[in-house]
């Protein structure tokens, strides 16, 4: 085995707690000699159900101590890795958040949910369907962010049962082929899969190779804004449409 360098660019994430699938899913998507690390942060009760309020409070919570710790690695970017934790806010609270983050570690900052927007935009998609793990009123407000930022929702699906904060991570890739099949619409021009705990990296290109169009995720969006944001070039792991526009 040829040792890589691990000198292309280091990957900083904050990731929620309770969080199983974004650390394995960033490392099915890391580019070459690049390396990943990631910290914990808290900020919400494992037992309450995710809704709304417990999203927006992790969101405000403060994570100054997670960044100083993230920050020891020196990394080049730093990903906000939970969607409804900033879009519950909305988009000037999603743009400050990744403001603040830069200015407290001064590396290139990028959130979930800005990212989501920024690779739909990329593929210039205007109306999508839009499927998650989420409760009813973090969709609503979803699709508000969306709306903001000048995107159409034609269809919104979500799993039809209440999920704990394991139960999103515990859905098989199976169940959200299913759950983004349902998101699907005639003028839907791509498919957007929110949430970093969701297991959708695994299914983009089977999805994208039954509907034949696009699928954004929000794993999959924080890397392509990262490898655009620091100039690196596709690469073999990397799935779905929205890599052809690097």
């Amino acid at each position: 085995m040829t040792p890589e360098t691990r000198t292309r660019a280091k990957i900083g994430v904050l990731v929620p707690f309770t969080n199983t699938n974004l650390e394995p899913d960033m490392e099915l998507l890391r580019p070459p000699n690049c390396t990943v690390h990631f910290q914990r942060m808290g900020g919400y009760d494992v037992d309450e159900i995710p809704g709304s309020d417990q999203m927006a409070g992790l969101g405000a919570s403060d994570i100054s101590g997670d960044l100083y710790l993230l920050s020891g690695v020196r990394p080049d970017v730093i990903l906000y890795g939970c969607t409804s934790a900033t879009l519950t806010h909305g988009p000037e609270f999603d743009a400050e958040l990744a403001i603040k983050i830069k200015a407290g570690s001064g590396a290139v900052s990028l959130t979930a949910a800005g990212s989501l927007i920024h690779a739909i935009k990329t593929l210039g998609a205007a109306k999508v369907g839009f499927a998650s793990p989420y409760l009813g009123e973090i969709n609503v407000q979803a699709m508000d962010f969306l709306r903001i930022n000048g995107i159409e929702t034609v269809n919104c699906a979500d799993i039809g049962r209440p999920l704990g904060n394991y139960g999103q991570g515990e859905l098989t890739p199976d169940e959200v082929y299913a759950l983004a099949l349902q998101a699907d619409h005639p003028e839907a021009e791509a498919i957007v899969l929110s949430c970093t705990d969701m297991r959708s990296v695994e299914v983009i290109e089977r999805l994208e190779n039954t509907l034949g169009k696009p699928v954004v995720t929000s794993n999959q969006a924080m890397m392509f804004s990262l490898m655009q944001a620091l100039s690196i070039a596709r690469h073999d792991r990397a799935p779905g449409q929205l890599f052809d526009h690097l």
